[in-house]
């Protein structure tokens, strides 16, 4: 028999979910310097313990609305949407998990406001309490964002005065606001694409990766995605120049949502517009953004330079890891090429996503969105650095114009592997601590199997 699948035990089950991952967060989060805990500590043992607990709860919530939203009697998009809501309540005070990105942000806000350059100097330069709670790794890294998020975390800073709960609660929020605006993004998408709202809404905001990185985690990407997916629905409403500006903010975020000016241009062939001309006003809108979001943001052009930040020989990528076992081998060699293995490796993976998104482009030209979303899912995959939560730069899009419903699905496994794929402190994993993830996982797979059990009982127990 069945697991029988109503909308009120989804709410229930993603909402206590959430509840300990935000509970198990307190002392195995992200946590500021001076209120990290030993991770042998019982506290941090407890609250690791709970979030991997918490993630399976949510993971498994979202596997039965799927169930729900394929069924005879779909939720609405109204409904999912306030399914998001009650889910996300609980992170909303929650401390940064998965990630101490937000703190970066926050460094970085502040370099600007103090008139430092973020492009030439890491966080090192800024000192204080703000430049303490930076990765060691990024200490000394110049800011690889661009002028749109630069400036709003500036604005951010002055108004939290550097204060460091003030300047968390912020971030949150505009990673809420990107959400929301990914949100109200994707039923206008589907339409157009001739996909199911509702399937969208689920796969690409109710997502178990949105919850625990662009809101838990509070990332960037966030407004990134909000502002890429608004300007489609713009240009695919015959706004086209008002979906250049839009995307070329999202661009001036994070540089990958730049494709998406491809997509703007593409609409405006579709609906009768000549190549020539969409392009002279694709890329004429976008030079004057950027021109104005740079003089707003005041942080100069040192961004282009910068947009190789996040390139480094010890990233997680494909490339990476290719490249380090070849210097390996060369190295056992004796072979002086040793030291460029992991650079022409990246080089291999930048012309492949190249390749790569011109034969998309080539194949789904008439499926913009589409042909947008695998795109950007080949530039996440192939790229010198991968972070699980750079897999919604493509799921977002797919999720809206996925053609078939296995798409949608095996997008879906991707997404339950890569949610359990990072430590709530954001830090390396050691044996011990993927112990204690592993026994919060399965401890929520007993507790699910034992209320599978209880509901099944009285059913069995009525047919005999």
């Amino acid at each position: 028999m069945a697991f029988p699948v109503d909308l009120r035990r989804c709410q229930v089950l993603g909402l206590a979910g959430t509840a300990f991952l935000a509970l198990g967060g307190e002392t195995a989060g992200a946590l500021p310097v001076e209120d990290l805990l030993a991770p042998a500590s019982a506290q941090a043992v407890l609250g690791l313990v709970g979030v991997y607990f918490g993630v399976v709860l949510l993971i498994a919530a979202w596997a039965l609305l799927g169930r729900l939203v394929r069924s005879d009697e779909p939720p609405t998009p109204r409904a999912l949407l306030l399914v998001l809501a009650l889910w996300a309540t609980p992170l909303l005070l929650a401390p940064p998990l998965f990630s101490r990105d937000v703190y970066s942000y926050l460094a970085q806000g502040a370099m600007v406001d103090a008139h430092i350059d973020v492009y030439a100097h890491g966080p090192a330069q800024l000192g204080g309490p703000l430049a303490d709670e930076v990765a060691p790794v990024w200490q000394h890294t110049a800011a690889p964002y661009g002028p749109a998020f630069l400036g709003l975390a500036s604005a951010l800073s002055a108004l939290t005065r550097g204060e460091l709960p003030a300047g968390l609660f912020g971030m949150r929020l505009v990673a809420l606001l990107g959400v929301a605006l990914m949100a109200a993004a994707l039923p206008r998408l589907a339409r157009h694409s001739g996909a199911d709202p509702a399937a969208a809404l689920w796969l690409g905001a109710l997502n178990p990766l949105v919850l625990l990185h662009l809101v838990a985690g509070a990332h960037n990407d966030a407004i990134m995605l909000g502002l890429l997916g608004l300007g489609l629905v713009a240009a695919l409403g015959r706004w086209p120049v008002l979906g250049a500006v839009l995307v070329t903010l999202a661009a001036l975020v994070k540089a990958p949502a730049a494709l998406g000016l491809l997509a703007v241009v593409v609409v405006q062939v579709h609906a009768g517009r000549r190549p020539a001309r969409a392009v002279l006003t694709t890329t004429a809108t976008a030079a004057a953004t950027t021109v104005a979001a740079t003089a707003v943001a005041g942080t100069g052009y040192g961004w282009i330079g910068a947009l190789d930040t996040p390139v480094s020989p010890h990233n997680w990528a494909l490339t990476s890891l290719l490249g380090r076992a070849t210097g390996a081998l060369l190295e056992h060699l004796g072979s002086d090429l040793a030291p460029l293995a992991v650079p022409a490796w990246h080089v291999l993976g930048l012309a492949v996503t190249a390749a790569a998104v011109l034969f998309i482009w080539l194949r789904l030209r008439p499926r913009p969105v589409y042909a947008l979303g695998l795109s950007l899912a080949v530039v996440a995959a192939f790229g010198p650095a991968i972070r699980p939560w750079y897999a919604l730069w493509g799921l977002f899009l797919i999720a809206a114009a996925a053609p078939t419903t296995s798409v949608r699905h095996r997008v879906a496994a991707v997404t339950g592997a890569l949610a359990l794929g990072v430590m709530p402190s954001g830090g390396p994993v050691d044996t011990g601590q993927l112990v204690l993830a592993v026994s919060g996982g399965v401890l929520a797979v007993v507790v699910l199997w034992q209320a599978h059990q209880a509901t099944q009982a009285p059913a069995m127990e009525r047919t005999a």
